[in-house]
């Protein structure tokens, strides 16, 4: 059974709200949907950029400077180790800082760690504001036990923010949603424009999440090809000579280029990959603090990571390391 289209979308998306609310177990006020997650990083970034300084950790995803830099906001950057010997759920280390507010990703963007819970709650007597980016966390094996969305009920400085277009692959339709505080929610819902959230989106959102039970059953899915593909691309990753694959419990995992202990420039191969077997591997130049010795894997059907190894197989066997002097 599909939701109706309506001639003009309900602008409080109050029938996808609901079904957004019954899914996690809260009241339908304490989540708003938005024209993806980025509209809503628009919007909690006001809030940011009021109280000082982000926290931002490096590298990370670049959308929220982007957001920060509409309201004037200012960032400090927290630079992550970019040596770690498991996916998760790892503690989040945080040195002293002053910023009064800290963006998180969960799991990690480039890296696919998994933060845990556990590390994650005591920073919400730290800061005044804490945003936790969870667009990826249902796509990971027991990755909801991480989750800080059970927080938000006695944390009004908390903000989670999650996408559907990960988890149903719809990223054209542009459907996320944010978890906080009513108050909060009811802010930005005076900020924005009219109607955020299209009829035909809020109608397909409607449909895959009018029931609970079938929104679990598709997560395990998902959550099931994430480790059975992700453990498969890491083993065959490993054979490759150069290439050094870093733990990941998302569907995405970061390889780094290293010969004799140092490191060299993936980007010839990125090249190579893309033209001769039309092969898509993310260039890690755009995140801080990765350079051309990165790359990252989007995971695939086994058919399509086959394909991927061996083309980069292929391609290593006739490239020398081009080592930065």
């Amino acid at each position: 059974m599909t939701a109706p289209l309506r001639a003009y979308p309900d602008r409080r998306a109050g029938a996808l709200r609901r079904c957004l609310a019954d899914v996690h177990g809260l009241e339908p006020d304490a989540v708003l949907p938005g024209n993806g997650a980025a509209e809503l990083f628009t919007w909690v970034a006001r809030d940011a950029a009021q109280l000082g300084a982000s926290l931002l950790p490096q590298p990370g995803f670049a959308d929220y400077l982007r957001a920060l830099r509409c309201w004037g906001g200012v960032m400090a950057a927290l630079p992550l180790s970019l040596r770690w010997t498991q996916p998760g759920p790892c503690s989040f280390e945080l040195s002293p800082s002053t910023a009064p507010v800290l963006w998180i990703t969960n799991p990690h963007n480039p890296t696919g760690q998994l933060w845990s819970r556990a590390s994650l709650e005591p920073l919400l007597e730290r800061f005044a504001l804490v945003i936790c980016d969870e667009a990826f966390l249902p796509l990971v094996p027991n990755g909801e036990a991480q989750s800080l969305i059970p927080l938000v009920d006695h944390s009004p400085n908390l903000v989670v923010i999650r996408s559907l277009t990960k988890l149903y692959a719809i990223a054209g339709l542009r459907l996320g949603y944010a978890v906080s505080q009513p108050e909060r929610l009811q802010r930005w819902a005076q900020w924005r424009d009219p109607w955020p959230v299209n009829a035909v989106a809020s109608a397909v959102g409607e449909t895959l999440l009018r029931s609970p039970q079938r929104y679990q059953a598709w997560t395990k899915r998902v959550q099931c090809w994430t480790a059975t593909e992700g453990a498969w691309l890491q083993q065959q990753l490993a054979f490759l000579p150069g290439i050094i694959p870093m733990p990941s419990a998302a569907n995405y995992l970061l390889i780094r280029g290293e010969c004799d202990g140092k490191p060299w420039s993936l980007q010839p191969l990125r090249e190579a990959l893309e033209t001769r077997h039309r092969i898509l591997l993310r260039d890690c130049r755009s995140f801080e603090g990765l350079d051309e010795s990165w790359l990252r894997i989007g995971y695939q059907s086994r058919r399509g990571n086959r394909r991927i190894i061996q083309a980069m197989r292929k391609e290593l066997s006739e490239q020398r390391p081009q080592i930065p002097t």
